[in-house]
């Protein structure tokens, strides 16, 4: 076992360290670089003193740490890793974290005199520095322990320190893969990192003597400032040992699948013999090929036999003093034969300084190397089924300047900062979604049975939920497979891209969002103070004119906007039209709005345009119905806010981070507000329920007593969605097209189309949501906002035809004008309108009709004698004027007396239409009256 305390010896070399030991050394110096004034006081002298003038300072920066995805396992309430990411997979340990047997193996061979020196093994460096004078081929190390240290601390501080170049286009910007949305590199980030460990080992020359020399200054100061077990454990966890394996404790996992603590004999001393070359002697290389830093090639043999010219005289000893046989020779030696020779060395001197008995030496010689490889779990890629939940939470941390100044800065946090970051996923609602993606959603379309003539587009799926009240995402699932590997760029069943984000989190452009869009008119609907059972005439029809945020939107080509399957349109109300997810009943609200609100409404419950981040540009009929690309997350956050009684809160999906020490960091910046008043909120969400309660999203229920809101959508043939929201979790649905235009509904995955995917999924996913969270009755609707309404018809009649018209159409009418009338008003005016004035449905048709000029106004003429009542009629300008019906009365006596007019008195008649005057007289009969004489004249 290693010794526990510095020994006198150990002190008095380190007291030598700045006076003697520098003088030897620079003496040493002196001789390799000028021998022939070696001996000279003069050259000792200058070699003293350019050894004492060398920093002697070495800070110590903390390690490259990987940095670690956790979410909660719901079962045990503790953090549980999703992935890492790493540049170097290290997992520092304390000294009593390392079997003992590990130490021994690398002083023995590395640094024998590790606890009797002051930080430099003259005899070892002595003898290096010789070798190096007198030509050989490869500079030798003869380092310290402390030395080796030192190297690889200054190794480290070039990999940090060291800047990445990228590719940039003319105008000087970084150009970014189109596939995952990072910088292009330059020069890889590989080949950084070995020009920064070239510099440190292989310079030769005088540089070489000086890079030696600076080694040996801060090595001395190190030991004064540290003890031997720190700096010990300090190698131990900084070392290299091979690839991005570093650190003891990574090392004995990748390599052999345990712990540095139960490392045991043979596997200690194959480590600790690679750090002499680690890329050269390392054993994960597939068929046991090894890769040195200088392109050597080390391969067992095909026939399994020993390379030639490997040095394995330590086991032919063993087979000649009968300690092993010839058969375990060979089965000893098979496989990584030059790491089995440098095990070998490690053995012969662990054994020579008694840290090993004889019958464990043989124990551990005649042992093959079985390395039992464990991949470091990196990058999203091993997130498995949660790889696009973790894309998105990297894309989180690379936009937040929290994490650093620049995206490179952060790119750098991520890799080696040590960040423990603890996300919001929830397993109970992940594992389900993942399921239900991959039952019912493919990876690609391409091969999917199709309706005839018909080629499916690049067809992709995502879903996601969110906590209502704190906007925490709890899920998110997409059907295709992760990658980021160029190679995959053109296979359609790859992606790097999350769906289910937008442009900056996610390298999405997001998808249209069709019907889930009307969520924005109908809130801007109550906000204006409308009820929901106001009565709209929702018919299909020519929607004229529209208000926008700058000139009116006019349908100059009178365009019809049909309903979804061309479903005829009706005079209704909004709730009716949500339940229904009728177009036509939101291009009759919208008239009666302004195109401008419906989109600020919209940004305030954070949907924008997923492309570009901006405010969605409502400016035409379509506006309404949902062409701006939008994000499935923004959407799921919308309708959540609707369930959370009007209060938005921006998605998160951190919720704590901290340093590889434990201490808190702050986290990105997420808050909640109220958008929407409550009352809206909650009328709204009366309308959204129909929609799941026998509406067009009724499929997507998990019909298990929760209440839940929610809002179908389709573009065309190429997207559709789903979104729904208890008053605990939203979750929103989409399967569509991500590039090209394959149409979903005639495309089919295990028997069901791929529009009508969005039902199974939700279902299966906020079904798992409400088993998790479970979700409370909705809060109860505004009476105002659902109060019947109906609307004041003016009076339009004696208005001209445009007059009328404009009146109507400010109104909320929708305006016909009938055929010409007869009418005593002048021609053209305005004689009749039906409804008639007075309280009808608002959006209602209103026919007009013109006078033609003809008519007459019939006068009342009862009471007067026949004659004189027709000779009225006749002065009114009736033509044909004759005698009606008799009535006796005996009263009369001799004259008749009229008593109506057919037609009636106060009629509008065209002055053609013939006349007739009753009358009353004391006999009736003979062809007409008596009693006047005046007979029919």
């Amino acid at each position: 076992m290693p010794d526990t305390k510095r020994t006198a010896t150990g002190v008095l070399g380190g007291l030598a360290g700045l006076v003697g030991l520098s003088a030897a050394a620079g003496v040493l110096i002196a001789a390799t670089v000028t021998p022939a004034v070696a001996i000279t006081s003069t050259a000792a002298e200058r070699a003293i003193t350019m050894f004492d003038n060398l920093p002697s300072v070495l800070e110590i920066d903390k390690l490259m740490l990987p940095s670690n995805f956790y979410y909660t396992d719901p079962a045990t309430g503790q953090p549980s890793l999703m992935t890492q990411f790493l540049e170097q997979d290290r997992t520092p340990v304390n000294f009593d974290q390392i079997n003992p047997v590990m130490y021994d193996a690398l002083l023995s061979s590395e640094d024998p005199r590790y606890y009797q020196h002051g930080g430099i093994d003259l005899i070892g460096t002595t003898r290096a520095l010789l070798s190096n004078a007198g030509g050989a081929a490869e500079t030798q190390g003869g380092s310290s322990i402390s030395q080796q240290y030192v190297k690889n601390v200054l190794i480290q501080k070039c990999e940090q320190n060291a800047e990445t170049e990228y590719e940039t286009d003319e105008a000087g910007e970084i150009v970014t893969d189109e596939a995952t949305g990072l910088p292009i590199e330059k020069v890889s980030r590989e080949q950084v990192l070995q020009n920064c460990w070239y510099d440190a080992t292989t310079a030769d020359g005088a540089e070489g003597y000086t890079r030696k020399l600076q080694e040996m200054r801060y090595a001395i100061s190190l030991e004064q400032k540290y003890s031997k077990n720190d700096i010990l454990l300090g190698y131990l966890n900084i070392a290299n040992f091979g690839g991005i394996t570093y650190g003891i404790e990574a090392a004995a996992r990748r390599y052999f699948a345990t712990t540095a603590a139960n490392l045991t004999v043979a596997q200690a001393a194959t480590l600790a013999g690679m750090v002499q070359n680690p890329n050269s002697y390392r054993i994960d290389r597939a068929g046991g090929s090894i890769f040195g830093s200088d392109g050597a090639t080390f391969n067992k043999a095909p026939d399994g036999a020993i390379d030639e010219g490997a040095n394995l005289a330590a086991l032919d000893a063993l087979v000649a003093s009968g300690d092993i046989t010839e058969e375990q020779k060979f089965a000893a030696a098979d496989g990584y034969t030059s790491t089995k020779v440098r095990q070998l060395y490690v053995l012969s001197r662990m054994l020579e300084d008694g840290k090993i008995t004889r019958e464990q030496y043989v124990e551990a010689a005649v042992w093959p190397i079985t390395p039992s490889i464990v991949e470091p779990k990196t990058g999203c890629a091993n997130a498995g089924g949660a790889a696009y939940f973790c894309q998105y939470v990297k894309y989180v941390i690379l936009n937040d300047p929290a994490f650093g100044e620049t995206r490179e800065n952060r790119q750098d946090t991520l890799q080696r900062g040590g960040l423990n970051v603890y996300t919001t996923l929830d397993p109970r609602v992940q594992i389900p979604a993942e399921q239900a993606m991959a039952e019912n959603a493919p990876t690609s379309a391409a091969d999917m049975p199709t309706a005839p003539d018909y080629t499916p587009g690049r067809f992709g799926s995502a879903t996601v939920s969110v906590e209502a009240t704190t906007g925490r995402v709890l899920a998110m699932a997409q059907n295709t497979i992760f990658s980021e590997d160029a190679a995959h760029a053109d296979d359609w069943n790859y992606s790097a891209q999350v769906y289910a984000g937008d442009q900056t989190f996610g390298n999405s452009r997001g998808f249209n969002a069709g019907s889930t869009f009307k969520l924005f008119t109908l809130v801007d609907w109550l906000e204006k103070g409308h009820s929901v059972n106001e009565t709209l005439n929702g018919s299909t029809r020519v929607f004229k004119r529209m208000k926008t945020c700058e000139s009116d939107w006019v349908n100059t080509t009178n365009t019809v906007v049909n309903n979804f399957n061309r479903q005829r349109g009706y005079v209704g109300t909004p709730m009716q039209f949500t339940r229904d997810s009728l177009n036509t009943g939101y291009f009759a609200m919208a008239e009666k709005l302004n195109l401008c609100d419906i989109g600020n409404v919209a940004t305030k419950m954070g949907v924008l345009d997923a492309y570009n981040n901006a405010p969605a540009n409502l400016n035409t009929l379509t506006s309404v119905i949902g062409i701006t690309s939008v994000s499935p997350l923004a959407m799921a956050e919308a309708y959540a806010t609707i369930a959370n009684n009007g209060t938005y809160c921006q998605p998160q999906v951190i919720d704590r981070v901290t340093d590889a020490d434990g201490n808190e960091l702050p986290k990105p910046q997420r808050a909640c507000s109220e958008v929407i008043e409550p009352r809206v909120a909650a009328t709204a969400a009366y309308a959204l329920q129909g929609v799941m309660n026998g509406g067009t999203g009724a499929a997507g229920s998990p019909r298990d007593g929760v209440p839940l809101i929610g809002k179908t959508g389709t573009h065309e043939s190429i997207q559709s969605w789903l979104v729904t929201s208890s008053t605990k979790v939203a979750t929103a649905t989409w399967a569509g097209n991500v590039d090209g235009g394959g149409d979903i509904f005639k495309t089919w995955y295990n028997g069901n189309k791929l529009s009508d995917i969005r039902y199974r999924i939700t279902r299966a996913v906020q079904g798992a949501a409400n088993d998790a969270y479970g979700g409370d009755r909705f809060a109860r609707e505004d009476a105002e906002l659902t109060k019947q309404v109906l609307t004041d018809l003016p009076n339009v009649v004696g208005k001209s035809i445009d007059e009328a018209t404009k009146i109507l159409t400010d109104a909320g009418f929708t305006v016909e004008v009938g055929g010409p009338v007869d009418s005593d008003q002048p021609e053209g005016v305005v004689a009749a309108q039906n409804p008639g004035p007075g309280k009808v449905a608002g959006g209602s048709t209103v026919t007009i009709s013109p006078s033609n000029g003809q008519g007459v106004t019939v006068p009342d003429v009862s009471n007067r004698t026949l004659e004189d009542a027709k000779k009225a009629l006749r002065s009114a300008g009736f033509g044909n004027v004759g005698d009606g019906a008799c009535t006796v009365d005996a009263a009369a006596g001799a004259q008749t007396r009229s008593t109506a007019t057919n037609p009636g008195a106060g009629s509008v008649v065209n002055r053609n239409t013939s006349i007739t005057v009753d009358y009353a007289a004391a006999v009736c009969g003979g062809g007409g009256g008596r009693g006047g004489g005046n007979g029919n004249g």
